[in-house]
């Protein structure tokens, strides 16, 4: 499905093999927007089951939410008696050991965690409440079963992880080495006179050629500077910096860099900017 396009629509499938039949039970709000949430909510006030949204959005860079957007869906959920369910694929771990939800301090009624539960391994989870976890088989009708729930190998991998990222001071060093990358880059772009905006909450960042303030939304994702960003990737590319190839892609902090590893990146991207 298409991400925030920044227009109340049923959804749209931009994939082949996505019936168009499946598409249209869903509604596509704009990030960050209340407006368009309780829009949607007043034009299908009993149709509307749940709210599906990333804490910080990665589906379109890196977005962090503005202070009253996961606890307005909070409180429109309630209003009109549907589920808020946060996917922290993305966001899991890397902001807060407890995830983005308890970083804003908003509890959903149901979560979704990609493979960082299985340290990088295939797996997934999700967990909420107990009146809608007992729906599930063998407590209730709803039946959910994987070939490879619960690998072993995984779940080794994954126990392992979890023990590292539990150890105190882990997330403050990880938001650290990301402000350094953040504010170096930043820097180094207004000493070239290159318009960029960089976003970044815990190990997430995103880079956005732009003379606007802030990037909020989709819709001001999309207004920015494309090309130049592709430029800027080849050019790091060939200062032996691999960066997320597409303008549309979050990057992603991790503690096995260090602080040289962060230098050289904003070294590399002073001599860039110098190209652009």
């Amino acid at each position: 499905m298409k991400a925030g396009s920044g227009a109340l629509t049923l959804g749209q499938p931009n994939s082949p093999g996505v019936p168009a039949d499946f598409a249209k039970h869903t509604v596509t709000c704009t990030y960050n927007d209340l407006a368009s949430v309780r829009e949607a909510f007043e034009q299908y006030p009993q149709d509307v089951a749940c709210i599906i949204v990333e804490p910080v959005a990665g589906n379109m860079n890196c977005i962090p939410p503005n202070a009253d957007f996961l606890p307005g869906l909070r409180a429109l959920c309630d209003e009109f008696g549907a589920l808020l369910i946060i996917d922290e694929v993305m966001t899991g771990f890397r902001v807060a050991l407890a995830g983005a939800q308890s970083y804003y301090g908003v509890e959903p009624d149901l979560t979704c965690l990609g493979k960082i539960i299985g340290g990088g391994m295939p797996v997934g989870a999700f967990g909420g409440r107990r009146e809608i976890m007992d729906a599930l088989a063998p407590t209730g009708p709803v039946y959910q079963a994987g070939t490879l729930s619960g690998n072993p190998i995984a779940m080794a991998a994954g126990f392992a992880c979890l023990t590292e990222v539990s150890q105190p001071g882990i997330h403050q060093t990880l938001t650290e080495l990301t402000e350094m990358l953040a504010n170096g880059l930043l820097n180094a772009a207004k000493a070239e006179n290159i318009p960029l905006v960089v976003n970044n909450v815990g190990g997430m960042f995103g880079l956005f050629f732009t003379d606007a303030e802030t990037v909020t939304c989709y819709k001001d994702v999309v207004a920015c500077d494309v090309e130049r960003f592709k430029r800027f990737f080849h050019l790091m590319l060939e200062e032996g910096v691999y960066l997320a190839p597409s303008a549309f892609e979050a990057g992603f902090m991790s503690v096995a860099h260090s602080k040289e590893d962060i230098q050289r990146t904003i070294d590399a991207a002073r001599r860039v900017f110098a190209k652009l």
